[in-house]
């Protein structure tokens, strides 16, 4: 047998890289706040211009028949939108007041919380062994109209402490998560020959990016995040807990299925932290406001990590595991 015999195939290689999204979040957490100079370089307009690469890659996964999918599935998809956009932005609320944040952290608690889905939902669904097509479908839809229900949320629920610019949230929305992802599809429509030679390499450059912004947001906030400590750290983990608690609760409660009922949990539970960081730094004058985005990345990955590890041991069965899935 040859030594190359022993060797992953480039295809496996990238998916484990990808699939171990946690952990290179975290490392680069801890080395951010230990020595914030190796991610602080990646800030300003290349935040923006990383954000808009995932979009593009999401875009680049979409297909006409992901959203007839919400035809079918009329019922689940209006559940999970309806449960992204209350259950998290509520929860985002009620945690900056319960660990009394400063007004900062309080208002970039509460725009994370109103962000649409994450699209690294869609890998830790499949790795879930949830309903990766419903996953999709979700991430598509509460994406799409983000443009419309973040800055709208975000101006009912913090305006209260700062001026909320909405008309700036909107702009920056369209430009950086409905352009990109218009321009994927129709890259892929225009070049399907170079979209499937790029496609399995997409979820990797998301990590990527999505570690590098995370990197560079929690490098430049290191002495207030270290400042602000345990009550800033249990509202980002609050948040999340909850959502995807709140997520799978009431799913169940409204008659989906364990599958249906899992997927949305983790759909509602993890938000689009990279959105959130681009949307303060470029509407807000302080740094401090995209911290809770930052750290919003780790904290639902984490627990996201662990309900997949729980799930997986308890797949349910009868119900086939997903075949694939996209970022």
């Amino acid at each position: 047998m040859k030594m190359g015999d022993y060797m992953p195939c480039p295809s496996v290689m990238l998916t484990r890289l990808t699939n171990a999204f946690p952990v290179w979040v975290s490392i680069a957490s801890l080395l951010a706040l230990y020595r914030p100079g190796l991610f602080t370089w990646f800030s300003g307009p290349y935040i923006t211009i990383g954000l808009a690469i995932i979009m593009l890659g999401m875009g680049l996964t979409l297909e006409a028949s992901d959203f007839g999918r919400v035809a079918r599935r009329r019922r689940l998809i209006a559940l999970g939108f309806v449960l992204q956009y209350t259950v998290m932005p509520l929860v985002g609320w009620l945690s900056a007041a319960l660990f009394a944040l400063p007004a900062p952290f309080a208002v970039g608690l509460i725009l994370v919380a109103c962000c649409p889905g994450g699209t690294a939902s869609n890998v830790m669904a499949y790795l879930a062994r949830a309903d990766v097509p419903l996953s999709v479908t979700m991430t598509a839809i509460s994406t799409l109209l983000a443009a419309v229900m973040t800055p709208s949320l975000t101006t009912l629920l913090a305006s209260s402490r700062v001026d909320v610019p909405a008309a700036g949230l909107f702009a920056s929305t369209v430009q950086v998560v409905i352009l990109p992802v218009i321009a994927g599809l129709l890259l892929k429509r225009a070049l399907p020959a170079m979209t499937r030679a790029v496609l399995p390499a997409a979820p990797l450059v998301a990590v990527v990016m999505i570690v590098l912004i995370v990197g560079s947001v929690i490098g430049a906030g290191r002495d207030d995040i270290l400042e602000a400590g345990v009550r800033l750290v249990l509202a980002v983990a609050t948040l999340h807990a909850g959502g995807f608690l709140i997520g799978y609760v009431l799913s169940r409660a409204f008659g989906a299925d364990i599958v249906a009922a899992r997927t949305i949990s983790i759909e509602v539970g993890m938000q689009n932290s990279g959105l959130g960081v681009v949307l303060a730094r470029q509407n807000f004058a302080s740094p401090l406001f995209a911290i809770p985005s930052a750290i919003s990345s780790l904290f639902h990955s984490l627990i996201g990590s662990g309900l997949v590890g729980v799930w997986r041991r308890h797949a349910v069965s009868g119900v086939d595991a997903p075949r694939g899935t996209r970022l």
